[in-house]
């Protein structure tokens, strides 16, 4: 059992020793797939737990904000299947869950670590900071804070806010100190502190900083484990300090490899698949999704899982302390083709209908029918945009170049087989093909030189679908028409 003291509310709340992590975003109206990674991890570990996963929005940075940010996250998280037992909307025991609106709880800390003489205004404007910064660089110097409000008297303080100049608060690290914290993949990591200096908690306009804030959520909603990227390694120092001053357990921390393209660099805008609306925007499945950034960088026998799966085998215990790994939008296109060759036909067509309606008038065709359609090309489809081009022969007409005929036969056998079919024309298929195929054959020529030559017909390739699904999808008076008219 663990006490907590709930400041926002003054009362004691006694809180099982149960997994709680939280997935953070600032509502900025991205989410890139190393979100979605970092969000995927502390679900499954929470439900591979029966813990607790939690959204949290980190929105006290207002220039990064977006209108309705927040809804684009939610309603990424609901589309992955990422559900979150506590956050906006549903609330839960340590409400609210934005940063915007918990500013009383962040001054409460702030006086506290104040009160211990641990945090300091600081009144350096951003102009003297970057000319230090600067000389520091010249100087070939560890670019950082200097302490420079530190020295100054409680006089000095006073006449500076009487003259209304600005001020942020900094934390006051202790130099000759080391601190330690434990990585699930790394072990007990210790840095010395001399190396770091005094982090800011505010910022000019008076809201607090991510450091400071997100130590302090964290402390308050009780977070056991913090899953979070690679880059966050140094924060995760400062923040030591914080729950040390605060008084307050560390939790365990996993920072996650940071995902790069396959030239090594860290993934970006310009990189193909960056934004989980691109991925979706490119046909994949939201199960795909899933199931690829939870086996990235670990071994598993079976590579395909969905996400109740990977919450019973995924080896926390097991982690690799790699700094990085290679996002392959090529391994993630055949995790996407094995989801949609064994997808519920009538969800794939209403996840494919979007994908049509962009190219083609699909309002004529009944549910029923395209169920039909996408059922005969559903294992051809490495992603749902691809639907456009497969299905295409039924929307339109083709074009069938001479160039496709060279290829298959000579003109000659083309005319001899356009004038069987049309001879052995009949509403049921297997009247149809029994006759054309015992009369071509008559005349020396090979079943798949007579089915190709059909595909050339009704689709303009010689490659494709089954000739019995395009007699039965397009309807025996549209398939001979096209003979005819070939």
């Amino acid at each position: 059992m663990l006490k907590k003291i709930v400041i926002n509310s003054l009362t004691i709340k006694i809180i099982m020793n149960r997994v709680r992590t939280r997935f953070a975003p600032s509502p900025t109206g991205i989410m890139h797939i190393g979100n979605v990674r970092a969000a995927l991890l502390n679900y499954l570990f929470a439900a591979q737990n029966n813990g607790i996963f939690i959204l949290r929005i980190e929105d006290t940075d207002q220039q990064r904000n977006i209108d309705q940010g927040t809804q684009f996250i939610i309603k990424h998280l609901n589309w992955l299947g990422l559900m979150f037992q506590e956050g906006p909307n549903i609330g839960g025991a340590y409400a609210p869950y934005f940063q915007s609106q918990r500013s009383d709880i962040y001054k409460k800390y702030l006086q506290k670590l104040h009160s211990k003489n641990l945090a300091y205004q600081c009144f350096c404007t951003p102009e003297e900071l970057e000319t230090r910064k600067n000389r520091q660089i010249v100087m070939k110097k560890p670019p950082r804070y200097e302490g420079t409000c530190l020295k100054i008297s409680q006089a000095q303080i006073a006449q500076n806010i009487a003259q209304g100049k600005s001020f942020i608060w900094r934390m006051k690290i202790d130099s000759n100190k080391k601190v330690q914290f434990k990585d699930m993949a790394r072990g007990t990591l210790e840095f010395d502190l001399q190396h770091f200096s005094d982090f800011p908690l505010t910022r000019e306009d008076g809201s607090f900083t991510f450091i400071f804030a997100n130590c302090v959520d964290d402390c308050e909603m009780a977070i056991s484990h913090v899953f979070r990227g690679e880059e966050h390694l140094s924060n995760t120092v400062s923040q030591t300090v914080l729950y040390h001053a605060f008084d307050y357990p560390l939790p365990t921390f996993w920072h996650l490899p940071i995902l790069c393209n396959q030239d090594g660099k860290k993934l970006s805008k310009r990189d193909r698949g960056f934004s989980l609306e691109d991925v979706q925007n490119q046909g994949y499945l939201p199960e795909a999704i899933c199931n690829y950034l939870g086996i990235l960088g670990c071994s598993f026998e079976k590579e395909i899982m969905s996400l109740e799966e990977m919450s019973k085998i995924y080896r926390f215990d097991n982690l690799h302390g790699a700094s990085q790994i290679r996002y392959d939008i090529e391994k993630l296109k055949w995790l996407n083709h094995k989801w949609i060759a064994d997808y519920n036909i009538k969800k794939l067509t209403q996840l494919c209908k979007p994908f049509l309606a962009t190219t083609y008038n699909i309002a004529s065709v009944s549910d029923q029918a395209l169920a039909k359609l996408i059922k005969s090309i559903q294992t051809d489809m490495q992603t749902l945009t691809q639907v456009t081009e497969l299905l295409k022969f039924y929307f339109v007409r083709p074009h069938i170049n001479t160039s496709i005929y060279n290829d298959t036969a000579d003109q000659t056998t083309f005319i001899k087989i356009k004038k069987i079919l049309l001879e052995s024309k009949h509403e049921d298929w297997t009247t149809f093909i029994n006759t054309a195929k015992a009369k071509t054959l008559a005349l020396g020529i090979e079943n798949k030189i007579l089915f190709a030559t059909i595909r050339i017909f009704i689709t303009g390739s010689a490659k494709g679908m089954q000739v019995q699904d395009l007699f039965t999808d397009l309807g025996n008076k549209e398939f001979f028409e096209r003979i005819e008219n070939a």
